[in-house]
């Protein structure tokens, strides 16, 4: 057996035993924050009140931060995703519960753009404060849970577009950095 291939089965057995852990307590709280990070709408939600809120500190956090996003959700969801153009998980084969369903993204599962995004703004705001940045990462990591718990991600795709959010973020706040 090759590399990929163990390591494909090994998310599949991932993604299925989160499937199959029964979370009743969880899984309407999770469904609901997946939908909210949709289209970024945490981050942008998190960036208007670093702004308003946080003074000159909380709005250079937030154009950080934004900028971030808008460069790491630029290059997954048109580089990234084309490139690889893996299918999205089959749920129902998976036994995810109804009660978990979000709707079924169309663009190619690998690698999540929610995870992307979220930890290139929790990354990018954290460049310029830190201690906000604290709370940002542990939501950005709720947000890639969410959604393989909602069964449209493998856990592959979530750490793989975690790490490339984080590093985006990186190379955008150091170019952020040479402009100011």
């Amino acid at each position: 057996m090759t590399l990929r291939a163990e390591v494909g089965s090994l998310d599949l057995a991932l993604y299925e035993a989160v499937a199959q852990t029964p979370t009743p307590q969880l899984d309407g709280a999770l469904r609901r924050l997946s939908g909210a990070a949709d289209y970024s709408k945490l981050s942008l939600a998190a960036a208007g009140l670093l702004a308003l809120a946080g003074g000159p500190r909380g709005r250079r956090a937030a154009v950080s931060g934004l900028a971030s996003l808008a460069v790491t959700a630029t290059a997954v969801n048109t580089v990234g995703k084309w490139l690889t153009r893996r299918e999205r998980p089959d749920r129902e084969g998976a036994g995810v519960t109804v009660e978990r369903h979000v709707r079924m993204p169309t663009s190619s599962s690998f690698p999540s753009g929610h995870s992307a995004a979220a930890f290139a703004f929790a990354t990018g705001v954290g460049h310029e404060w830190p201690t906000a940045a604290v709370p940002l990462q542990g939501l950005a990591a709720l947000v890639a849970y969410s959604r393989v718990h909602t069964g449209v991600h493998y856990p592959g795709d979530v750490v793989v577009g975690s790490l490339m959010g984080a590093a985006l973020a990186q190379v955008t706040t150091h170019a952020l950095a040479r402009v100011r």
